[in-house]
């Protein structure tokens, strides 16, 4: 997740994503329903902490040099990322087979030198041209004074939570659950300088920004902050109502169906000082009016450190928690109806 400095210089004041809703209340719609529970219960079993070890140790290894944007390290997760799609029979999102989305020199900040998004799909059973986007930043902050951040947690475990989620659909696929809508897997890189990969993409958008359901962001998901060392079942729920209430609703009822984790709206309000609602790249897709959720574990003392290596991350907790996004998104994906905005 990028710094609140960088954020604070890339605000967009008055953006008309801010729709004003209370989230201090947990009642749910009576309408909310829950679709195919023992199917997202046979698939989450497909997601566990071993595979989420294996391959987050690759991810956050010395070998990928901190993922730097536009840097030798940033490649090779590219490569990483496209290699595990290929492999497991999971598509391009692009029609020329490389996966990538390449972001231009020009489009960067000076002298960072051309970048990539990571983009893969499963296209949709019914409704190919709607499409559901799960996200999250590949990059990190490189090698500083010949120091490599390693960036496990921000943002290795959201970039290997989705990769997870994809398999679980892919296996549902082979086994003839194809979701109705389709699902982006998409993989963005320089978030760390200004969510220059998610502004990218909604000014070169893949799938039309009208057709799309839903963004699901993954950033920082592997950890636990310092309020709930005492509680460590939780996750932050970061704009979910702001856009949709209706997308608020299907999160929370999820959750109440199939993870019961604690869901912390401390900063969605508002007046967040933080102003994290701002500073990971579901904004971008906010601002173009497409309801999203930011899920997030909060800071800790590792944060943009070093020292976030990923001996630190917390499996099992990391995959329930992948394990409610994947349930969230096979709601979004399966649903009948788009959702209803604000």
């Amino acid at each position: 997740m990028k710094s609140l400095l960088i954020a604070s210089a890339l605000i967009i004041v008055g953006s008309c994503a801010e729709t004003k809703q209370s989230t201090k209340t947990n009642t749910l719609k009576n309408t909310t329903q829950i679709i195919d529970s023992k199917l997202i219960l046979e698939y989450c079993k497909t997601i566990t902490p071993k595979d989420l070890k294996d391959r987050l140790s690759v991810f956050a290894s010395e070998e990928f040099k901190g993922r730097g944007t536009g840097t030798k390290g940033q490649k090779t997760a590219t490569n990483y990322l496209r290699d595990f799609y290929k492999t497991k029979g999971i598509l391009p999102a692009i029609n020329d087979s490389t996966y990538y989305q390449t972001i231009p020199a020009d489009f960067l900040p000076k002298d960072i030198g051309t970048s990539e998004n990571v983009l893969a799909y499963i296209k949709g059973s019914e409704k190919p041209d709607e499409v559901l986007i799960i996200s999250g930043h590949l990059d990190h902050l490189g090698v500083e004074d010949k120091t490599i951040h390693f960036g496990a947690d921000d943002n290795g475990s959201g970039s290997i939570a989705i990769t997870e989620i994809a398999e679980a659909f892919k296996i549902a696929e082979l086994n003839g659950h194809s979701p109705k809508r389709s699902i982006l897997f998409l993989h963005l890189t320089a978030e760390e300088i200004g969510l220059q990969g998610s502004k990218f993409y909604v000014e070169n958008p893949i799938f039309k920004l009208n057709k799309t359901i839903a963004n699901l962001n993954i950033d920082m998901v592997g950890r636990v902050d310092e309020t709930h060392e005492e509680n460590p079942e939780y996750l932050y729920i970061i704009g979910a109502d702001r856009i949709s209430k209706e997308l608020h609703d299907i999160s929370e009822k999820t959750n109440e169906t199939f993870t019961n984790l604690e869901l912390d709206y401390k900063y969605n309000v508002e007046n967040d000082k933080n102003r994290y609602y701002y500073r990971s790249d579901h904004y971008n897709f906010a601002q173009q009016n497409i309801p999203v959720i930011f899920y997030f574990n909060g800071e800790h003392k590792d944060y943009h450190k070093p020292t976030d290596t990923e001996d630190k991350i917390n499996y099992p907790l990391l995959a329930k928690r992948t394990k409610l996004i994947f349930a969230t998104a096979w709601q979004l994906a399966n649903k009948k109806d788009f959702l209803i905005t604000n």
